[in-house]
Parts: C-alpha cells; structure tokens; sequence
C-alpha cells in the first residue's frame, strides 16, 4: 500500500523556499499538533533542515477552525517572511484556502506539501504527486478486490514527486522566483 513520508520531505520544501526568496529568515509554521506527521515535521525534521539554511522557524500551532484568527492576528503582529505548511490532517487541508488567502493578503512567500494549496493561491508546493498517488491506491483496491490479503500486500513509498509553483501568486505578492527554480518545477500557475 502507498505510504506518504511527506513531512519528510521538509527540509527540501524549506530549501526551495529559500532558494525562490532568498531574504527569508524567519519562517512561521501553522501547523496542528492533534496530526502526528505535524508534530514529527515540526519538532524533527524542519529544525535541523532550518538550521543547515541559516532559517529561523517559528512554529504556531491551531487546534481548531477558530484557532486560525487568533494565529493570523499574531502573525501580523510578529511579520514572519515567510510562511511554512507542513503536512496536515483534516483541520489544515480543510483552511487551506483561508491559509493561501492570508499569506497573499500578507505578502508572505509560502511552501506546502501538495499542490491543493498551492491551487488554492499559495505560492509553491512540493511533495508525492497526488494523481500518481491514488493511481497506485487504485491500484492496490482492485488487486484487494481480486482476492488478495491486505497483509500481502508491499508497502510503497511514493516514487513521483512535484513542484508546483502558482505564479500568478508570486507576482501578486512581489516575488521573482530564480528561473534555476522555475526549471525545476513540474507545473507552472499563469
């Protein structure tokens, strides 16, 4: 079965945000410490990736839909450069609109882990190719279907992975992202 060890690709998502703005030094992370990958990309994987960038995270936490009212008025009082979504459960997934919104009302560059936010309005995001991704639980269904036992079946790491960068966004909020980024990207957002 596909596993997802997107929050381990964290330290990847922090390099592509500061290669694609460069003066970040101080990046906030909302995240909600309820989703276990959050807590795990948070507290294991971004600090040691920020330090190797020379980056500064802060980490904010939301535990609920009101949550994030109170952590965008605190954020712009503290005016991060730039914003960090790690991998999230149903709470973020289901804000990531108000999430992308505040980061373009705020000008903040903004990384995430899929590009479901970064359709949403964000500004770049990198992890497992989603449509690969349920391709491959389609996949493993019909063969469940066919017989096969689940606890037969290898698990998989997702071996398609893509930059998705909303340029539109960017000009929006005054971003010139290097164009050693935008050839690297995947899928470009006019």
């Amino acid at each position: 079965m596909p596993v997802s060890l997107s929050g381990d690709l964290g330290g990847k998502r922090l390099e592509l945000l500061k290669e694609a703005a460069s003066k970040v030094a101080r990046v906030a992370v909302i995240y909600d410490p309820a989703n276990t990958p959050s807590v795990h990309e948070v507290k294991e994987v971004l600090p040691v990736a920020a330090r190797a960038l020379g980056l500064t995270i802060q980490p904010w936490e939301v535990r609920d839909a009101v949550g994030f009212g109170r952590v965008f008025a605190e954020l712009k009082k503290e005016r991060p450069d730039a914003l960090y979504v790690p991998v999230g459960g149903p709470l973020i997934r289901s804000n990531g609109k108000r999430i992308a919104d505040f980061a373009l009302k705020s000008r903040l560059p903004s990384v995430y882990p899929n590009r479901l936010f970064v359709d949403a309005g964000g500004v770049m995001s990198y992890g497992a190719d989603l449509a690969d991704s349920w391709r491959r639980v389609a996949y493993f269904v019909d063969r469940i279907l066919k017989g096969a036992k689940p606890a037969d079946l290898p698990v998989e790491q997702p071996t398609k992975f893509e930059l998705v960068i909303n340029l539109k966004t960017a000009k929006q909020i005054g971003l010139i992202i290097p164009p050693e980024v935008l050839a690297r990207a995947n899928r470009l957002i006019k």
